[in-house]
């Protein structure tokens, strides 16, 4: 035996091993990482697809700076039901599910969209990053007119269109075309151009009135129709049913429209009309659906624009949005077509800050749970559940052994009972079987609500500016904590709406434990709404508590109309240590208003306020809390 041969034969093997080990090693970590570049630029899609579907262990995908474009002829395509929007086949370039500890850095890119997508379509997942990234579309789902003449004899109005809006004129209605997507006139509000905010006073001017009811002469057994089960009547199938257009359009040059028939107020020469199509079809690409998904950040991340919410969470838990900005591009006047931020069911820690969410055509933010409907008893421990809102299809309520309290709003906003989830069988999208662990209370009936007590987070909203947008600023049903802090507010509806929704939309959640301070509100409510700034409400008539409390202190209320604080149905709330003065920005438009009202309210308190303003009453409140004063 040659040993000097045998010991030579011996050490390459162990290299050998050593060096196909590290190449193993480093196939892993670059298999785990992903680094795109600029080459894929002219339509990022099918690469990024392709990347994504063939390795589930990513933990970083990177840009090389640069403008990126996305397309839908290349993406990935699945059937998703979306809270608040509509439910529909999505596109997505970044189809995220499953995935863990996944960090997607933009490096400070811009990725621009074209046609129905979801930029990042995340399910599933755990610990999920997307930072340093610009989020736009080159053609808006919405649509913009600059007035340029009315008449008030034949009260018509003239519109001048830019190119960037290219529209068809169809049996006297306008429909503007994008790529892969029209809208009619729909759902529209009036933008001051020079302030390039929703106008002062626009609700005498808008919605545009586009239709009507049909006569009576035009119709023939509608009547007879009989539904065994509850309809939607709101809901796309039928909220056409017994409903005709009323605007006439006719161009008078390209690029140049009159519109008759428009049953409000003439709107003024000067402002820009916004339209985004029919409610019910117009939410169909927000730039972030996030879905029963263990934490979510969202930092440096600027969109300017998506058709729907800037982002939807629904079923999840602990997402921060740090430096999550909404503000629009190109000169337009609008940013997202619904809410910047949403979050459905969704418990843990919801936090934004550092973030500024203008010009986008509904709330800044909007926390909730969900109530569904009892319409089977089924044994001692199961019913059949029904989704209400044709909006919330598909939604889950829960997950195994989630705690679910028992509503019946006549008797109380809070749950009468609980129990916990067993399972749930999904039957279709309106109607589920709930299973629980325990047996049903004995009183319950058929027509009370379930609502999942467990899926509600710990809010904080925190050096957030919130302005120039359509509706309400925070809309918050949140029994747990809340905080709303160092924030500027100035808003067309509601700064700050905490209700409780029932008849409608079906959002749970009573709001406890809210503390508001330290914020500047700015003229908010100045669309023509008579409500508060601050207002906290209930869409059922009855005196019962809804809210439990309520800190409201140290806030700068610098507003041109009266109207500031407005109660219901709470116990436990102080006023302390506010400033409330008078803007001059606008005339009054409710002079008659207190500057607080409340009612069917206990344990109220104001403390070491200053008033300033302009209103001659400044409490009015009911014989409950007829010694009540302002201090």
């Amino acid at each position: 035996m040659n040993f000097k041969n045998n010991s030579f034969l011996i050490l390459f093997f162990i290299f050998s091993i050593s060096f196909f080990a590290c190449n193993d090693k480093i196939e892993k970590e670059v298999a785990s990482e992903i680094i795109f570049n600029t080459a894929i630029s002219d339509d990022a899609t099918a690469a990024v697809v392709s990347k994504i579907l063939k390795n589930k262990n990513l933990t970083s995908i990177k840009f090389e700076k640069g403008t990126y474009h996305f397309y839908p002829d290349k993406g990935f395509e699945k059937f998703a039901y979306l809270s608040n929007h509509g439910d529909l086949m999505v596109n997505t370039p970044f189809p995220l599910d499953g995935f863990k500890n996944l960090t997607i850095d933009g490096q400070e890119s811009t990725f621009i969209f074209h046609g129905v997508m979801i930029p990042f379509l995340i399910e599933n997942g755990t610990n999920i990053t997307v930072k340093n990234i610009t989020i736009d579309w080159a053609r808006s789902f919405h649509s913009e007119g600059l007035i340029v003449a009315n008449n008030k004899k034949e009260h018509s109005f003239d519109m001048q269109i830019s190119d960037e809006y290219p529209y068809e004129i169809r049996n006297e209605q306008i429909f503007f075309i994008k790529e892969y997507y029209e809208h009619s006139l729909g759902q529209s509000i009036l933008y001051d151009p020079k302030r390039k905010a929703i106008a002062f006073n626009t609700e005498a001017a808008t919605q545009i009135t586009s239709k009507s009811r049909i006569s009576k002469n035009n119709r023939n057994n509608i009547d007879k129709i009989n539904y065994k089960y509850k309809y939607d009547k709101r809901a796309p199938e039928y909220k056409n049913i017994g409903a005709e257009y009323r605007t006439k359009i006719v161009q008078l040059k390209p690029g140049l429209v009159r519109v008759f028939n428009h049953k409000k107020a003439l709107p003024p020469v000067g402002q820009i009309l916004t339209m985004k199509g029919a409610q019910g079809f117009n939410r169909v690409s927000p730039a972030f659906s996030v879905k029963s998904t263990n934490g979510f950040n969202g930092t440096n991340v600027h969109i300017h624009h998506a058709g729907g919410m800037g982002i939807i969470a629904e079923n999840s838990s602990d997402l921060i949005l740090d430096n999550f900005n909404i503000t629009p591009s190109k000169g337009r006047m609008v940013s997202t077509t619904a809410d910047a931020t949403h979050f459905v069911g969704c418990r843990g820690k919801v936090v934004l800050k550092n973030s500024t969410f203008n010009n986008q055509l509904d709330d800044a933010l909007n926390v909730h749970g969900t109530y569904q409907s009892i319409i089977d008893i089924l044994s001692k421990n199961s019913i059949g559940v029904r989704m209400e809102h044709h909006q919330q299809l598909g939604f889950k309520i829960g997950k195994e052994n989630d705690t679910l309290g028992f509503v019946r709003l006549s008797n109380s906003f809070f749950a009468y009972d609980k129990a916990t989830i067993k399972n749930i069988e999904y039957r279709n999208n309106r109607y589920q079987i709930i299973t629980l662990n325990e047996d049903l209370p004995k009183d319950l009936k058929e027509g009370d609500l379930i609502e999942n007590l467990d899926a509600y987070p710990d809010l904080l909203v925190q050096n957030c500016k919130i302005a120039n947008n359509r509706a309400r600023g925070l809309l918050i049903s949140n029994p747990k904590k809340t905080v709303i802090e160092n924030n500027f507010f100035s808003t067309e509806m509601e700064a700050i709406l905490i209700p409780v929704e029932s008849g409608h939309w079906f959002e749970s959640g009573n709001a406890s434990n809210v503390i508001i301070r330290n914020n500047v509100f700015q003229d908010n409510q100045h669309s023509g709404f008579n409500r508060g700034v601050i207002r906290f409400a209930t869409d059922d008539d009855n005196e019962n508590i809804a809210f439990r409390n309520i800190e409201i202190s140290n806030n700068t209320f610098n507003q041109f109309d009266n109207l500031i604080l407005q109660v219901t149905n709470t116990d436990g709330l102080i006023f302390k240590n506010n400033t409330i003065t008078n803007s001059g920005t606008f005339p009054q438009l409710h002079p008659k208003n207190p500057a607080i009202s409340i009612q069917s309210s206990k344990n109220i308190e104001f403390k070491k306020n200053t008033y300033k303003g302009k209103a001659s009453k400044i409490l009015k409140v009911d014989k409950q809390l007829i010694n009540l004063t302002f201090q």
